[in-house]
């Protein structure tokens, strides 16, 4: 299976592109979403988590504590990639899993993933795809969409790749701002995988 990986910074709509790419029938794994439930659902992530973090991490009912956990890795980047660490290859695990199931008939799927490149998942894929969109732009889009400060966008903005970085790792870019059709370049994008990168693989 041919596996393309997508990501972009807070609020450069990864996401947008993705529902077009599913309108087209691609099957898009989305990784962070993906994460939020492996963290209940992994054993072997749960009890990494309960040994690297305390018991204290998950309740009785075995529900996540999410105070918990905000509270030790907030403004802590060691113990943030302490989670991390043991979050990406339960992540890993998940998609090598959703591949091996999706219909051989499909020409290629997509992997979402915010930290794409920050967490070396590029590596399992056959290319990669960064959106990338002005940090005005995308500072307006998130704090209208979150309801929540600059300061607090841009502390998470901080936490990943720039987009320069980004750019310089990805096979192919998409631009998302107000001059350029995100669509038309998500359909020409489309096609080119169709007729030039999946059936040379």
């Amino acid at each position: 299976m041919y596996k393309v990986g997508i990501t972009g910074g807070i609020g450069s709509g990864k996401t947008l592109v993705c529902r077009v790419f599913e309108q087209l029938g691609i099957p898009v794994f989305f990784a962070d979403e993906a994460a939020k439930g492996l963290m209940v659902s992994d054993e072997i992530l749960v009890n990494e988590v309960k040994k690297a973090f305390g018991n204290e991490s998950y309740f009785s009912d075995g529900k996540l504590n999410n105070k918990w956990i905000a509270n030790i890795v907030f403004n802590n980047k060691t113990e943030l990639e302490k989670l991390n660490a043991l979050v990406h290859p339960a992540v890993f695990r998940a998609f090598d899993s959703w591949s091996r199931n999706v219909d051989k008939k499909v020409p290629y799927v997509l992997k979402e993933a915010a930290l794409l490149f920050e967490s070396a998942a590029d590596k399992m894929c056959n290319a990669t795809v960064v959106v990338v969109a002005p940090l005005n732009i995308r500072l307006e889009r998130v704090m209208e969409r979150d309801q929540v400060s600059e300061k607090q966008v841009m502390a998470r903005v901080e936490k990943q790749f720039t987009d320069e970085h980004k750019i310089r790792l990805a096979d192919f870019q998409l631009i998302n701002d107000s001059e350029h059709s995100l669509i038309e370049q998500v359909l020409a994008l489309n096609n080119r995988f169709l007729k030039e990168v999946v059936p040379s693989n």
